[in-house]
């Protein structure tokens, strides 16, 4: 049950956003701001007059891609550090990114949109820079009890390498964790994004992107709901679809039903 209701869940979104761009109708204003919905508007319109079942439907690739890439970039960058510090000399490196964990993710933001780095290369580095302290530290604590196994000592005293014995070993006993904590922390990532988007980072105001289409009508949300529950329902079931996704398959991994 848990893996049709994810998939479900996560297949309306991902397909939306795939298939989306390529049915949805004009993203101009074509009628007055917040109408209710009507034959020719079936959800109706935003506060720019736009269609919002149009906007709905192509507002999904640019978001999904974008925290697609931050979350990737921040794993395949974090794993390995997180696996480096369980060794000696983890400790210098735990103690720069627990500076970095100490920064303010919208104040980041903040400093970026003033300095004018703006655009979706330097959006997805910072986010995912802001992701590393927390995924490092998370991995590192999951290896350190496989580190201290006698399989360790025994490839170690066998002359297995480094990315062998670290890599290798330890980075297939810390999936699971991994996989967990990518699902919970794709709303936190999906924040970002919408605040960045706000801020003028990312998207323009103007954008179909779905996050910013929730901060920008949420101020209309009693006059014109679906405006702004559309767009955040998808949301919702991206991040609920793939942590539904995310437990039935480590619990399929563990040799649960």
């Amino acid at each position: 049950m848990s893996l049709l209701a994810g998939s479900v869940l996560l297949g309306v979104p991902a397909l939306t956003a795939l298939f989306g761009p390529l049915l949805a109708g004009p993203l101009r204003s074509q009628a007055r701001p917040l109408l209710s919905p009507s034959p020719g508007f079936p959800l109706g319109t935003d506060v720019l007059g736009r269609d919002v079942l149009a906007l709905a439907l192509s507002g999904g690739a640019s978001l999904v891609a974008l925290a697609g890439l931050s979350l990737a970039l921040a794993y395949l960058v974090g794993v390995p550090l997180a696996l480096l510090a369980t060794g000696r000399g983890g400790g210098f490196l735990l103690r720069f990114l627990d500076f970095v964990l100490a920064l303010p993710g919208l104040l980041v933001l903040l400093v970026l949109a003033a300095s004018g780095w703006r655009g979706a290369v330097p959006l997805t580095a910072a986010i995912a820079v802001l992701q590393l302290p927390a995924v490092v530290r998370i991995v590192r604590t999951a290896a350190l009890a496989p580190g201290c196994r006698a399989a360790v000592e025994a490839m170690t005293m066998q002359g297995e390498t480094w990315w062998r014995i670290r890599v290798g070993y330890l980075g297939r006993a810390v999936l699971g964790p991994v996989l967990v904590d990518a699902g919970t922390r794709l709303g936190l990532v999906l924040y970002l994004l919408a605040s960045a988007n706000f801020l003028g980072l990312g998207q323009a105001p103007s954008a179909s992107d779905w996050a910013v289409l929730v901060e920008r009508n949420k101020q209309a949300l009693f006059l014109q709901p679906f405006a702004v529950l559309v767009p955040a329902l998808l949301l919702v079931s991206l991040c609920v679809g793939t942590n539904l996704l995310v437990d039935q398959a480590l619990a399929r991994r563990n040799g649960n039903p």
